[in-house]
């Protein structure tokens, strides 16, 4: 492969990284939620775990799921679930810390003691890792990589090149959504733009599965 492949490669992974998808939509959310610093593991797990799925998927992983449709298949509908879940949780989401009352704040701590909150804390680097293997858009943005982009065996080389490039192109990609969602702080501290905004991202992490089911038929 020659720098010009590898160039439109990384055009590939820019666009795909960037448009909207159920990593950024949840990265908007926590940004919004927790600011891009708390973020970080889950924008690493993102990006790392990618990156693995997408080295697996070049070394032959794909070949699996041509002889074993099923398993796609199956895939699928575990991804569909866990994003319902995921967009329930959304629903119920809590105003972002910095931008809730001083006291609120003080009862929050004192009743945490008690009874955890499981909103608190942002999706962790292992938890953002796994999701990847359930992803919908990944699956379909690596398999197109792979199909549209490298020959039909390129070797060992370059599918781990292209996994490096991966992760590298990205991670500040996804950061981006993470930063957009801590500019939204300040506009969350009303409880009816909290709502709109939390069933906003609900609705749309829920969307953002349809291509994958549409496209399995």
């Amino acid at each position: 492969m020659n720098a010009a492949q590898y160039l439109s490669i990384a055009l590939y992974i820019a666009v795909f990284s960037v448009t909207p998808g159920p990593n950024n939509l949840m990265l908007l959310s926590s940004g919004a939620r927790f600011g891009v610093r708390r973020s970080v593991p889950h924008m690493l797990g993102i990006s790392l775990g990618s990156a693995l799925m997408v080295l697996l998927t070049g070394l032959g992983l794909v070949g699996m799921f041509v002889r074993y449709p099923i398993l796609q298949q199956a895939l699928r509908w575990v991804g569909l679930g866990y994003l319902l879940w995921l967009a329930w949780q959304m629903t119920r989401s809590p105003a972002p810390a910095s931008s809730r009352p001083a006291a609120a704040d003080k009862t929050a701590h004192t009743t945490s003691a008690t009874q955890a909150d499981p909103h608190s804390h942002p999706l962790g680097f292992m938890g953002a890792a796994a999701f990847q293997w359930i992803n919908p858009k990944l699956w379909m943005g690596a398999l197109g990589l792979f199909t549209a982009y490298l020959p039909v065996n390129p070797g060992s080389r370059a599918v781990v090149l292209v996994s490096i490039l991966f992760a590298f192109i990205n991670i500040p990609c996804v950061g981006i959504w993470a930063a957009a969602g801590q500019q939204l702080q300040r506009l969350l501290q009303k409880p009816k733009t909290l709502l709109l905004f939390n069933w906003s991202m609900a609705v749309l992490l829920v969307a953002s599965m349809l291509p994958a089911l549409v496209l399995q038929h």
